[in-house]
């Protein structure tokens, strides 16, 4: 005995359908369709398909509530539309109550933009923006000397200081240091002598 195989039986491929993997009443209704798109019969032609879809539902912008409600004639997506009237109304208070006359205006500034008028020139200030670049003028500066000792480009000479008199030995010379009789002043006669008596009225 060659195998697992008991007598002649061999395994071989399948020749078609067994009953016992349908719960259907039978294999007849195995056999693929001819119409649609899904499992068609590979034997037959398949014509071309086309989809039918229902009707979109509606936006929630384009809901509306319905005819139902009545919307007056003159009503427009812009708003009311009127014919043009006029308000009557009460004249405003104001809270100013004097209001400038005539005369508290001036036009002869305004003059010479209208009429043709002579060149002039206007007279004014110096801006304030030109007075940091302000140069100096020529009595600012000074000429070098030319003469004494401390001279610019020139030879110097030989120059003598003059001194004030010296006060050495002299009699003009304080030699004790001391102050003078006008340094102090006046003492009352009643802190060294007896004073005498006195009334306050």
């Amino acid at each position: 005995m060659e195998g697992p195989w008991v007598g002649t039986w061999r395994p071989h491929p399948r020749r078609g359908p067994i009953l016992a993997e349908f719960a259907t009443p039978g294999p007849k209704y195995w056999l693929p369709g001819t119409t649609g798109h899904t499992a068609h019969d590979p034997t037959r032609d398949r014509a071309p398909a086309y989809s039918f879809r229902g009707t979109k539902c509606p936006l929630g912008t384009s809901c509306s509530p319905g005819p139902r409600y009545f919307i007056h004639p003159s009503i427009t997506k812009t708003g009311k539309h009127v014919a043009p009237s006029a308000h009557v109304t009460a004249r405003p208070k104001t809270k100013i109550q004097v209001t400038p006359g005539p005369s508290d205006y001036t036009t002869d500034p305004a003059n010479r933009h209208v009429f043709l008028t002579a060149p002039a020139s206007s007279m004014k200030f110096r801006p304030k923006d030109f007075r940091g670049f302000r140069t100096p003028g020529p009595g600012t500066y000074t000429l070098p000397r030319v003469l004494g000792p401390q001279t610019v480009y020139t030879h110097a000479e030989p120059s003598y200081s003059m001194k004030w008199k010296s006060q050495y030995q002299s009699c003009f010379q304080d030699l004790a240091k001391t102050p003078g009789p006008a340094a102090f002043g006046n003492v009352e006669m009643d802190v060294y002598k007896r004073s005498a008596p006195k009334y306050s009225m």
